[in-house]
This record gives C-alpha cells, structure tokens and sequence, in this order.
C-alpha cells in the first residue's frame, strides 16, 4: 500500500447553528481544500461521515450534494454511516481508496445537524444502535449504558466518581482555548457534581452536548504531499473493530475489547506502541469512556485511568494529554463530524498549529472514534513526517 497524508484541515464552529447541514459540510470542506492549496480538477472522490441526515434533516444524498456544491463533479462521492464512528470510518474509507492507488486525492467530511431535532427525538434515534430485542425495546439508551459502565467501574477498581468527574472539568478547560468549540468555559469539578443527574451516577456534565458542525481533511500519497503543504501529516495506522451488540452478553462489560482489537491493529500498522503516543483524541461522549478507552487503547493500566486524571498526566503539559481539542464533551459532538474532527485536531497539533491548546513537541497522535457503545470502532495513528 501506498503511504497516505493528510495535506489539508477544515472546521466550523460546533454547536447550534442556524445553517443546514450541507452547508456546514461546504464550509468545512472548502476550508480543507483552500488548506490545501489544491484546485477542483485534483479531487478524485469524496466521503462524507454521517449518521441521520435523513432521520434529523429529511436530507439524504449528501455526498453527492457535497461535491456538486463544491464544485467537484464528476467526482465519485459516498455517504459513508457507522453510528457515531461514522466520522472515523469516512477517513477510514478515503484512506484504503488512496493506499491502494484507487484514487489520488479524496476529501473527506463528516457532519450532523441535530440542534433543530427535539431531544427526545434525538435520544431516541441515537438508542436506535443498541440490541433491538433486548435493549432498545426496554428502553435502554447509550446514556443509560454510560452510567452503568460507569457503575460498574467505581466498583470494580474502587474509584470515586469525583475522580471521574475531572476529565469534564479537564476538557472544559481545554475546549475554552478551542475557537471551534461548542464551549468555550471552564467548569469546576462542584458544578460538574452539582449538575442534574441523567443515568446515576452519570450527571448532565458526564455527558457531551448535542451540536451541529462539520470537519474535514484532505488526503493525498505521502510522495506527492509536498506539492500541498511543508508539514504533511501521515495517517501511519489504521485499525476497526466490532463486539457483541448486546452489552449484557459480553464478557466483560467494563473491557471494551473491540478498541483492544482496534488500536493493536493500528499501532502495528503505524510501527509503534502505546507508549509512543504523545497526544490523542478519545471519544468522551460521557467523561467514563474516556477514562476506559485510555486503559483499553493501552495507554494506561486498567483500573489507573482515573488516577492518571488526577496526578495531571492526561491534561495539556502532562505525559500523555488527551482531549486538547475539548473532545465531545467540550468540542462537541455531531455525531458523523466526531472522528473527522478528531483527526483535523491531532494534524493541527502535529503541525504545531493548536495554538493556546499546542501539546509541545507532538510527533505521535492517536484518534480513537467509537460506534455503538463500544460495537464498532475505529482507531487511526498520525504521525509528523
């Protein structure tokens, strides 16, 4: 396979936005392509990441829509959904596509617009993911799943909730240096414990909101990215992997082996290890997944991911800093914009791009996008060339 760069990053803000969603999408990809210093007559496909057009906006088709409003006809064009990991597969699908020499140059998207759905409506489609027969018809819902995850882990490895809690307070810090983020303000941890309680023990500051936005990059052969940018960024590893549906069924409910499968599969690919990793960008759609996907992805031991929170590791200026952007919790979270968004973060930070949020000296970035709660799973290694 070839070598595969990204040579070109888009954002909108995230959050509630009056604009449809395609063009959100426009605004993210035309500020990738523009990035990229790279013309129309160049692309040779597009991705696009996203979970309900159709059920939040009664808009489909919009990977086709993307590239005529863009103005890349005739290129080819794919809506590409996996849930919330629907983001990560989209880059996930533009890679294979240039690795394998199908396409020279792919611009991939993602994007959601849920503000203008009601919550109710929302939570509902989103339950639409788990076990038909066995959870969604009882009601269940990945809110729910999220607090008897993080039930079970307290109990496990005898960990307070209060120690949970800080990766809120963590991100909310980092999302405040963020432009692009749906908050941009600190939080303490007594307003983080202080806030409504969604599924006990988790609280309404556990839990990422619900936004609109829309990210993008642009991919290209690592031989031929110095023709767009003089810091490339290259996707070193790839790696998915699914699990049991029904979470009661797995073995272990607070392993999340799918990312165990995922990340090895990535890091193996890219040539390195956990411990080579300087940054990374973990799916915190509630503050107990990034704690356990942080164990599972190996860069902590299981059952220490909170204590890493605590003694400063995980935040900007510690050994491993997780979440710069803000991650879902404060950045954000449209559902298919997510894993892209993930991998325009960890390019910006290994270009030295972030800003106020830069991690010093990043060569290594991990993303790691979860579909489902915890089903499907994608995971992407950068590296700085």
């Amino acid at each position: 396979m070839r070598e595969v760069a990204v040579v070109g990053c888009g954002m909108t803000r995230f959050g509630r936005s009056e604009r449809s969603l395609v063009d959100l999408l426009v605004e993210a990809s035309l500020k990738a392509i523009s990035d990229a210093g790279a013309c129309e007559r160049d692309f040779d496909a597009v991705y696009v990441g996203n979970m309900c057009s159709g059920e939040f906006n009664m808009v489909t088709g919009v990977a086709a829509a993307l590239a005529d409003r863009v103005g890349l006809i005739p290129s080819a064009a794919d809506r590409v959904e996996n849930g919330p990991a629907s983001g990560g597969s989209a880059v996930k699908a533009g890679f294979l596509a240039v690795a394998s020499g199908l396409y020279d140059m792919v611009l991939v998207a993602g994007g959601e617009k849920m503000t203008s759905t009601p919550t109710g409506r929302v939570a509902d489609v989103i339950a639409t993911l788990t076990h038909p027969e066995r959870e969604y018809k009882y009601g269940a819902t990945l809110p729910s799943f999220g607090g008897l995850l993080m039930r079970m882990y307290m109990e496990r490895y005898g960990v307070k909730r209060e120690s949970i809690s800080l990766v809120a307070v963590k991100n909310h810090k980092n999302g405040a240096l963020n432009p692009y983020a749906h908050f941009q303000k600190e939080v303490t941890l007594e307003e983080v414990l202080r806030s409504p309680v969604i599924a006990d023990p988790l609280r309404l500051y556990d839990t990422c909101p619900i936004s609109d936005g829309a990210a993008a990059v642009v991919l290209c052969p690592a031989n031929a990215a110095k023709e767009f940018t003089d810091t490339p960024v290259l996707v070193k590893g790839v790696g998915q992997a699914t699990d049991v549906q029904s979470v009661a069924e797995r073995e272990d409910p607070t392993v999340l082996n799918a990312l165990r499968v995922a990340a090895g599969k990535a890091y193996a690919m890219a040539g390195v290890t956990p411990r080579d990793v300087d940054v990374a960008e973990l799916h915190d759609a509630f503050t107990i997944l990034e704690i356990v996907e942080s164990e599972d992805a190996g860069l902590f031991e299981k059952g220490k991911g909170a204590k890493a929170v605590e003694e400063g590791e995980t935040w900007i200026g510690g050994r491993i800093p997780v979440n710069p952007s803000g991650g879902l919790k404060a950045r954000g979270h449209p559902l298919g914009a997510t894993g892209v968004a993930q991998i325009v973060e960890l390019t910006w930070q290994l270009r030295g791009e972030a800003g106020r949020r830069q991690v010093d000296g990043a060569e290594t970035g991990l993303a790691v996008n979860f579909g489902g709660f915890g089903n499907s799973i994608v995971v992407h290694v950068l590296q700085r060339r």
